[in-house]
């Protein structure tokens, strides 16, 4: 006889009714949002036409076969869709990626390219771990600026090639592309105003017969899936010594463009995103995409500003969508991407790089209020990226710059005023700012060791010593006035300037 089942209480049933709540709870709200589902999907379509012509051309740069460049960008933006920090961002293969390993594959082969993508990919994995992400923070606004201004003019000069020595017709076509994705999203925004312009513009030249340069012209699309395997290259320590510097290079590259355009979606969506996992997310993807024989890549930026700024999506569908659109316009659509103009797609990017500049940040009146420093940090990062066209090269200089100003203007922060007791025993040396190398470096010379009395006291209330150099030079003050019989007393150190002066005072050769 089976026993019957005891009935809930209303506390149990309580509980019960929260843990379903908190199980939907984890569903993401955009599933349910109809809006959203179209934007996402609308958005990845975009991004993938867009991918094409450009996965193709940075194939060229690594000197790889097309179909691997269109293979990387959907392994690349698939992975990071899943495993990634920052939803929206669109990566893929890129010529700053491209660049760093096309010596690599010119000089060994594609199986030692490929090796040195998963290495990269190990290294990227590490180095997030360890917390290099971290580091972003340390890149100032007027850097930020000068990438985001040196991103929009490297965009626009790409479209260049693709409008010299081109029949006339073309330069119509891309008018008109433009004036469609200006004035079609004031008629609706519910399909994305590039993909109506592509759509139409490829409709306009295959049903005119108007013969202008397409994405088939780029190269052959592939016919089916990329297949996993292991790199073709002997497993030997010989293997390693040559691919790992250039799989050092690889993983700084793509971290930190990956890092400073995750920083920027997070500023134009007002969310925040997590870039120690957006760090060992891009490391996973390079080693997924080494293993389908890719050539590694990173966040695109021009492809996330279509993705996020141009089309308005917010969440990781998108990318994902990307990905595999990307896959099956280039397998099942393969014939009619091939007839899309690149007119069309250079409409697009063109219009991408003016909706990326920050224009305020040269308006005359932002000019006139900025500092002169910061200014220079700008036009500094914005003439490396453009000379080197990396991206990288210009956020380091651009970062260094602004060190050396920072360090420049407040080396001259700390001041030193003395005022002597009125029975003229004793002077009281009152030090203000901050104490670090650069400013350190006057301080010896701010007092008067030959007419000061027998007793000096520093006081460093409103001061803080934050290096050795400053410990040093406090005792470099403290010996001169010894040697002419005068005694010293420091008072007012804060708890951490106590600390690291106690430490160091007297154990710093040449300090005297």
């Amino acid at each position: 006889m089976s026993t019957p089942t005891p009935a809930l209480s209303p506390a149990a049933r309580l509980r019960g009714l929260r843990g379903l709540r908190g199980l939907r709870g984890l569903k993401p709200d955009w599933l349910s949002d109809p809006k959203v589902w179209r934007t996402e999907i609308l958005g990845g379509l975009v991004v993938a036409l867009a991918l094409i012509p450009e996965a193709i051309s940075f194939s060229v740069i690594a000197g790889v076969d097309p179909a691997i460049g269109l293979f990387t960008s959907f392994t690349m933006a698939v992975t990071i869709a899943i495993v990634g920090g920052r939803p929206a961002m669109i990566s893929a293969a890129t010529g700053a990626v491209a660049l760093v390993t096309a010596p690599l594959n010119r000089e060994h082969g594609l199986g030692y390219l490929v090796a040195c993508v998963i290495l990269g990919g190990v290294f990227q994995i590490v180095l997030g771990t360890l917390g290099v992400a971290k580091l972003v923070r340390f890149v100032p606004r007027s850097v930020m600026v000068g990438f985001v201004n040196s991103l929009a003019i490297l965009v626009f000069m790409a479209q260049i090639p693709e409008m010299h020595d081109v029949p006339w017709v073309v330069y119509p076509l891309i008018i008109g592309g433009l004036a469609l994705m200006v004035f079609f999203p004031k008629v609706t925004k519910v399909v994305p105003a590039p993909l109506v312009s592509i759509v139409i513009l490829t409709v306009i030249t295959v049903a005119a017969g108007i013969a202008v340069p397409t994405v088939g012209d780029k190269g052959d699309l592939p016919s089916s899936l990329p297949v996993p395997g292991l790199p073709d290259v002997p497993f030997t320590l010989d293997t390693l010594t040559t691919i790992a510097p250039y799989a050092l290079a690889m993983a700084l590259v793509g971290l930190m463009e990956s890092l400073m355009t995750a920083k920027l979606v997070d500023e134009i969506s007002d969310t925040h995103s997590s870039k120690t996992r957006e760090s060992i997310g891009q490391g996973v993807a390079n080693i997924v995409t080494g293993f389908f024989g890719g050539m590694g890549g990173c966040a695109m930026i021009g492809q996330t500003m279509i993705n996020v700024r141009v089309s308005g999506a917010r969440t990781r569908l998108s990318t994902f969508l990307a990905g595999a659109f990307l896959m099956v316009l280039c397998i099942a659509f393969g014939p009619v991407v091939s007839d899309i103009p690149m007119a069309a797609l250079v409409a697009v990017m063109v219009m991408v790089s003016f909706a990326t500049f920050d224009w305020h940040s040269i308006a005359p009146k932002t000019l006139k209020r900025m500092p002169t420093g910061e200014i220079a940090v700008m036009l500094i990062t914005v003439a490396c990226v453009v000379a080197t066209h990396n991206l990288a090269i210009g956020v380091v200089v651009g970062t260094i710059a602004a060190m050396v100003i920072f360090a420049r203007r407040v080396a001259h922060v700390a001041e030193v005023t003395a005022v002597a007791d009125p029975d003229g025993t004793t002077v009281v040396y009152r030090v203000t700012g901050e104490l670090f190398f650069a400013s350190s470096n006057d301080l010896v010379g701010q007092f008067n060791y030959a007419t000061d009395p027998d007793r000096i006291t520093i006081d460093l209330t409103a001061a803080h010593i934050w290096d050795a150099s400053s410990v040093a030079a406090l005792d470099a003050i403290e010996t001169k006035y010894a040697q002419r019989g005068k005694s010293v007393e420091i008072v007012g150190l804060n708890e951490r300037s106590a600390q690291i002066h106690a430490r160091l005072s007297g154990e710093l050769a040449g300090s005297n």
